[in-house]
């Protein structure tokens, strides 16, 4: 049986491991130390009608026997350098994590159907796929809505937004690191193979509230600016190519 194969896409995923995370005035990507900066988040909530504030805090690695608000996402830093998502280039940060937690200005937990605060390591399911190690940085953020506002849509996506333009500063570093420089590199190919099984791989994700909704296809991988709701999309069945998914074309904001 003949079984001819056609390249569609090819992408290219380089990953740049971190040691070491600080605090500074500036961000910097070198010699596997990642420098960050809370320098934006005054010109942040400016933009910003529901946020209060916003803290910054590194929690060093095995360092999670501690105190953290509900969680309200776990966000990979990638960007993409060439391309479009799922072809191109993109560059990726190992061994560092942004979580976002949240709470209201009378102290209440951002929350819809339950909320996730307590003690970090029995709150996070470590080493897992989407989730940090136990050996990697996370660099939480801790968003305070307005008093009441931690169960309304347009707050919740305000904090999102607000978070992805924190990571962005980050991003735009990422993209002029030495293409040369990475850890690890690895290639994965969209392909059509002629005559032989079709495979599609379902997954259900959750579109009904604040805090249940996925983003499709953001400008950068996992990433909130350009998204669209699967809530405003109407909940409908959408296709995504392999190297799409790979690229972050879904952002699950749970």
């Amino acid at each position: 049986m003949k079984t001819d194969e056609r390249i569609l896409r090819r992408l290219v995923i380089k990953t740049y491991h971190i040691e070491d995370v600080v605090l500074g005035n500036r961000i910097l990507i070198s010699n596997r130390r990642l420098q960050i900066s809370a320098g934006i988040f005054d010109k942040i909530l400016t933009k910003f009608n529901h946020i209060q504030d916003i803290a910054i805090e590194i929690i060093p690695p095995k360092a999670h026997d501690r105190w953290t608000n509900s969680i309200m996402d776990i966000i990979p830093i990638s960007t993409k350098v060439l391309g479009k998502l799922g072809e191109g280039i993109t560059h990726t940060l190992t061994g560092v994590y942004v979580m976002m937690t949240g709470i209201d200005g009378a102290g209440n937990q951002v929350a819809e159907f339950g909320s996730s605060e307590g003690v970090l390591k029995e709150k996070l399911y470590l080493n897992r796929a989407g989730t940090p190690a136990e050996d990697d940085y996370i660099i939480s953020l801790n968003l305070t809505l307005k008093e009441g506002q931690g169960t309304n849509r347009a707050a919740i996506l305000e904090a999102h937004r607000a978070c992805d333009l924190f990571v962005q500063e980050i991003r735009d570093k990422l993209k002029k690191v030495d293409a040369r420089g990475y850890t690890e590199k690895h290639e994965f190919f969209d392909k059509i193979r002629m005559n032989r099984k079709r495979v599609a791989i379902v997954k259900q994700v959750a579109g009904q509230g604040a805090m249940y909704d996925n983003l499709i296809l953001p400008q950068e991988p996992s990433g909130f600016a350009g998204g669209r709701s699967i809530i405003d999309l109407g909940n409908v069945p959408i296709l995504l190519t392999p190297n799409e998914y790979r690229d972050g074309a879904l952002r699950a904001m749970t």
